[in-house]
């Protein structure tokens, strides 16, 4: 078939409108170009150390790197557009120019999103880029979803600034 999944059509639909419309607000932009700038000169070595530091947190206590991630004010939003989404979203997390997660409504996986198809295929490719994943089924919430990434864009410069990814629960789609 021409689309990524039966669902593409929707969630490109769910992009364009929704999730661009919660991209677009100040909080989200501001606290995606403060991260820009703190980050500007981390190197490979060192943003692969992070991403394994963060993945090293996940299976065990202190976790000092997710809490800041998981208590910033950008995760404090996105926890309440995904509890307001009346289960559409599964999970949002958002990107810096990096790949470097910004901010999160759920402890991810990794930190670094920078070697992957969500952002790969978003921050590089412009300011329309959406990317639409396989429908899966997600083993911890045994619910169908698709993730949708999309480019997100500093509206003051219309300049590709981060990129965001939502877990998308395909049978919740309006």
């Amino acid at each position: 078939s021409v689309y990524a999944n039966d669902y593409e059509k929707e969630l490109v639909e769910l992009a364009n409108t929704r999730i661009k419309e919660f991209l677009g607000q100040p909080l989200v932009v501001n606290a995606v170009k403060k991260q820009n700038e703190k980050n500007r000169s981390l190197s490979k070595f060192e943003i692969i150390n992070l991403d394994k530091q963060w993945r090293a947190e996940t299976k065990k206590k202190p976790t000092p790197l997710i809490d800041t991630g998981l208590h910033n004010e950008l995760s404090k939003f996105l926890e309440k557009i995904k509890s307001e989404s009346q289960g559409l979203y599964t999970e949002i997390f958002i990107m810096d120019d990096k790949g470097i997660n910004v901010g999160q409504s759920d402890i991810t996986s990794d930190y670094w999103q920078g070697d992957e198809a969500k952002w790969k295929k978003t921050y590089k490719l412009g300011a329309d880029a959406i990317h639409v994943g396989d429908v899966e089924m997600d083993d911890s919430t045994q619910q169908f979803q698709s993730q949708v990434s999309v480019a997100l864009v500093d509206p003051s410069s219309n300049k590709v600034i981060g990129a965001v990814t939502v877990g998308v629960n395909v049978d919740n789609l309006p």
